[in-house]
């Protein structure tokens, strides 16, 4: 984490840890940190934590900021530098940026599908269930509790591998095919209907 240590006599231990993005120092509590010290602006300085460094801003204070005994309005910040805003000395203890990769719960381990008499697969993560999908990218074979469905407003619904996420193909061919209204009536009812009449 990008810390900042005050040296100044008074503060002695005082660490302010930054935040990413702009903080903002001074002597106002409308700052991000706050140094109740009289050379102090009540908006001093801002400091941009960026990737590499940190960025540090002069707000126009009245008693100045200070790199090497230099004011500067605007200067780079690396990790054991030391400045001065008016008269309180401040030491980059660290310029680190601490970077949180989230964890996703990945699917478990399958084992090789298991072959029944009839030809059907048993799902490899669910041994109750038949598998009914196979992912068309890494070969996997699953049942219907393991797809992951995605489906937008008003359109199709997409089934996709929970190892890959590459589209999957349903097992056993094609589905069949849907009849006809025609047709279904022709089989309720018992009409015979000759389209050539």
């Amino acid at each position: 984490m990008a810390t900042l240590l005050i040296t100044s006599a008074g503060f002695e231990g005082h660490v302010i840890k930054l935040k990413l993005g702009t903080n903002r120092i001074g002597r106002g509590p409308e700052n991000d940190f706050q140094i109740d010290h009289p050379t102090i602006s009540a908006g001093h300085c801002e400091i941009d934590v960026q990737s590499d460094a940190l960025m540090l801003r002069d707000c126009d204070s009245t008693n100045g900021t200070f790199i090497d005994g230099q004011r500067v309005v605007a200067a780079k910040l690396l990790s054991g530098r030391a400045f001065r805003l008016g008269e309180v000395e401040l030491l980059v203890e660290s310029t680190e940026i601490p970077v949180y990769i989230p964890r996703f719960q990945v699917a478990p381990e399958a084992q090789p599908p298991v072959v029944l008499a009839d030809g059907s697969l048993i799902c490899p993560r669910h041994p109750r269930n038949r598998s009914t999908y196979r992912c068309i990218h890494c070969k996997e074979v699953m049942c219907d509790g393991c797809v992951r469905r995605i489906a937008r407003r008003g359109g199709k619904v997409h089934r996709l591998c929970p190892k890959c996420s590459h589209h999957l193909e349903q097992l056993g061919g094609e589905k069949k095919k849907k009849r006809s209204l025609l047709e279904l009536l022709k089989k309720t009812i018992g009409i015979g209907i000759s389209l050539a009449e």
